[in-house]
């Protein structure tokens, strides 16, 4: 077996394991009788039994030692540990089973965003917007979106990286209302798009250094918790703008489905849209009248 091939049977048998973990036995109504539990959650046999196959059969699927599962048999695990439907998806993509999203090949050369999207992001004067690549990374973005995070274009293109700026940034324990919510959400969507691509260096590096620097990272990330969101809220306290809501938007680029636009919007009138545009007006005064504009955190006007 293949060294990527073990890395995505660890992923695998992490992934079960953390999961029948969550599930006690009264939620998928089995009696908790028996011999004192040594387990969090449901015992391999019990899934086994929920799922309709052998508990040997179950076993050598966490283990690592089955080459493959039938569609039928995921399904019946993921009936039998409650996966949503974010969860079943990662778990198809982890046995490359049909119906899953294709594996995308490894990345050889640095990713390019066209012209055309660039200018699209510049033309959004009152929307903080930029593009993601893998990872979370930053590949694009316009100027108010660097007023609202940081100034993408002061940070080596290694450390342009949502995740990474939450869990190693200061300023985005601040800048995060909900600090804990946006970077957990952060570690399972990454998490959920580390499933096509196990063996890419970046993510590789991205989790190791993460994984070696933040507690919290480590134990997420071991938690093997994922998410598919394309939209939500985040809530935002900034130095300059004040607290701000926002609505945000993922829309993936048709041309490379790699790549992603993210938006953020709030509705007319209120005070977020108010201090988007206000902060708007900020970002394209001069460098004299804001001379820590670099780091998009100037000091608060008196």
């Amino acid at each position: 077996m293949s060294t990527s091939s073990r890395g995505r049977d660890n992923s695998l048998g992490e992934f079960l394991r953390a999961r029948r973990a969550e599930v006690t036995p009264d939620q998928v109504g089995l009696p908790a009788v028996g011999h004192p539990r040594r387990v969090k959650g449901l015992r391999r046999e019990e899934v086994a039994q929920l799922a309709a196959i052998s508990t040997e059969y179950y076993t050598r699927i966490e283990q690592g030692r089955l080459s493959g599962a039938s569609a039928p048999v995921l399904a019946a695990i993921a009936r039998a540990l409650r996966l949503d439907d974010a969860q079943t998806s990662y778990l198809y993509q982890l046995t490359e089973k049909p119906g899953a999203p294709t594996r995308r090949p490894r990345r050889r050369t640095a990713p390019r965003v066209r012209p055309q999207t660039q200018l699209l992001l510049d033309n959004l004067t009152d929307t903080p917007a930029m593009v993601l690549g893998p990872s979370m990374s930053v590949l694009a973005w316009n100027s108010l979106a660097a007023a609202l995070y940081t100034d993408f274009s002061a940070l080596p293109p290694t450390e342009r990286n949502l995740m990474r700026m939450a869990f190693l940034d200061p300023r985005m324990r601040e800048l995060y209302t909900d600090w804990e919510d946006s970077a957990r959400a952060c570690v399972a969507y990454v998490r959920m798009d580390a499933a096509t691509s196990p063996a890419d260096p970046d993510l590789q590096a991205l989790v190791g250094e993460l994984s070696v620097h933040d507690d919290d990272f480590r134990r997420w990330w071991a938690a093997h918790d994922v998410a598919h969101k394309t939209f939500g809220t985040k809530r935002y306290h900034h130095p300059v703008a004040g607290d701000l809501t926002l609505d945000w938007q993922i829309l993936t680029c048709p041309h490379d489905p790699s790549q992603s636009i993210m938006v953020l919007t709030a509705p007319t009138a209120t005070s977020s849209h108010q201090a988007l545009r206000f902060l708007a007006s900020w970002a394209t005064q001069p460098p004299a009248a804001h001379p820590e504009h670099t780091t998009a955190h100037p000091p608060h006007t008196p």
